[in-house]
């Protein structure tokens, strides 16, 4: 270890020599290399944190450029994990960064979070979050959680020896809709720096024992004012998850929770992707229908007609050549089409959800389709 490298680290008495052996000791699981993980990953890997776990089956994109700046324009194209691990090791070389280049799943989320001292929530989902969640649980690992909305950021700490676990405060997703994710309602650039940072100052705070991590608190972080204020938030007697009468016991307990299509209404018909590419090669195929904003086709589309959501009601008279017909619907991963497909139907259409969105369709027929 090297004693000039940490210097103005380690004379900060809270940390010293004894703080600093700790941090190299110690080992940190980062879940999602995008815009809040990236800025864990590079300060985490700065001050010394001996071994980073890195969770992220994706590949660098253009657009995420903006606000995962550990990246370059020469990485797009590259798996995260690995461009990733290139500019730590340009930090740090004394730094062991462990790739994980795929998605976290309920059958691979215990045996990737055993054996580190934290997880750090870096997702994008609420299905993922409440994974996390629920397997530090179970395994005992607190989790430093973040996550940010166009200007907006939230961040608290988890799953640690008696404070709040993530469902006590989130118990259920949002109502469908009611919150965009950053490819379909933007985030301003600096605001997953930020809230970055306050994860990688939280897990430095939990490592080294010091201060007053946010365990029992809720940071609500505006950057449009730059005003942060804290929500007390208390343990529920009731959860289900780490409440006295919890149901926990495995991850199959939860199971449906994880699943990125749960939020699709039972009574929206869907097709998977592969019945999508079979209908395809019939003489007449389907017509298919994107519900996603302009930005989000022009980045990445399946050639479909555009018609956003929000304009649907006022221009569905230009379907009226398709009634009749089956109409497919998509946008991201299958809320918003779900609710135009509602719509659809109601008005009399033959209209069925694309089950996963674009996103499966990149995932599991177009692999070369960037979709963030």
């Amino acid at each position: 270890m090297s004693d000039e490298r940490y210097a103005r680290q380690v004379i900060l008495p809270e940390v010293g020599e004894a703080g600093q052996a700790r941090l190299a000791e110690a080992s940190v699981l980062i879940v999602g290399a995008g815009g809040l993980g990236t800025p864990v990953a590079l300060y985490l890997a700065a001050m010394g944190v001996g071994r980073l776990g890195l969770v992220d089956g994706d590949e660098v994109d253009l657009s995420n450029l903006h606000r995962q700046v550990m990246y370059t324009t020469a990485d797009v194209g590259r798996r995260k994990v690995d461009a990733a691990a290139d500019r730590i090791a340009a930090l740090n070389p004394e730094i062991v960064v462990e790739r994980y280049g795929f998605r976290l799943e309920a059958s691979n989320a215990l045996a990737t979070i055993q054996g580190y001292d934290l997880v750090v929530d870096g997702t994008d989902t609420f299905e993922t979050r409440y994974l996390v969640n629920d397997a530090c649980l179970l395994t005992g690992v607190p989790n430093v959680f973040a996550s940010v909305s166009q200007f907006e950021g939230q961040a608290s700490v988890f799953a640690y020896p008696d404070g709040p676990c993530y469902r006590c405060v989130f118990p259920t997703p949002p109502p469908e809709g009611s919150v965009l994710s950053c490819a379909e309602g933007g985030v301003l650039g600096v605001l997953p720096g930020m809230m970055g940072m306050i994860q990688a100052a939280e897990a430095a705070r939990l490592l080294l024992g010091i201060g007053e991590p946010l365990v029992g608190r809720l940071l609500l972080v505006d950057a449009a004012s730059m005003r942060f204020r804290t929500l007390d938030v208390e343990r529920d007697a009731d959860c289900p998850a780490c409440g006295p009468s919890r149901r926990l016991r495995d991850l199959a307990s939860f199971g449906a929770d994880y699943d990125p299509t749960c939020a699709v209404p039972m009574s929206t018909p869907e097709i998977t992707v592969r019945d999508l590419q079979e209908m395809n090669q019939n003489a007449v195929p389907p017509f298919v229908l994107d519900v996603r904003r302009p930005e989000e086709y022009a980045a990445a589309n399946m050639g479909a007609e555009l018609i956003p959501l929000d304009q649907l009601p006022a221009r569905v008279g230009e379907l009226e050549e398709h009634r009749g017909e089956q109409i497919v619907v998509h946008c991201r991963s299958g809320s918003r089409s779900a609710r135009a497909v509602d719509y659809l139907r109601a008005q009399g259409f033959d209209a069925v959800n694309l089950k996963g969105g674009i996103r499966q369709w990149a995932a599991e027929i177009a692999p070369s389709l960037h979709v963030e």
